[in-house]
């Protein structure tokens, strides 16, 4: 099976390109599309760390790298949760509210690009079959 006829392949590329395109954006904003998803998905009544992480799929070592730069551009803030002292809640600090209010405005404005070029009914079923593929990738097992 030669790689262009599988759905990973197409997955991959798409995601790449889709990434590439996030951090060509987000290096003229200071930022990498990384730092910038991780941004917009912490609350203003703080994020746990562990929730992150499992957000983002990536191991506590590469997460604890990416928190020490952000805390280190002045992006953010950790606290630990004061009903569970083990659990550390990360907060944004004016700078990364200031960085997520541009990422989100990036995605919104990349959103409405795809939408323009993507009918409403090939976005639904586009979705709808990565929905499908995400389900049935988290079901299998090899034999």
């Amino acid at each position: 099976m030669k790689p262009e006829e599988t759905i990973d392949y197409f997955l991959k590329i798409s995601w790449q390109t889709v990434a590439n395109k996030y951090n060509q954006i987000a290096s003229g904003l200071g930022i990498t599309q990384a730092l910038g998803y991780m941004l917009i998905n912490i609350h203003e009544e703080g994020t746990a760390v562990s929730q992150i992480a499992a957000l983002l799929g990536i191991k506590a070592t590469s997460l604890s790298r990416m928190l020490n730069n952000m805390e280190e551009l002045g992006l953010i803030y950790r606290q630990s949760d004061k009903s569970d002292k083990r659990s550390v809640k990360i907060f944004l600090t004016p700078a990364g509210i200031e960085k997520r209010k541009l990422a989100k405005d990036v995605v919104r404005k990349f959103n409405e690009y795809l939408n323009t070029h993507i009918s409403e009914s090939e976005r639904l079923q586009l979705t709808e079959t990565l929905k499908k593929v995400n389900e049935i990738a988290a079901s299998y097992n090899p034999d």
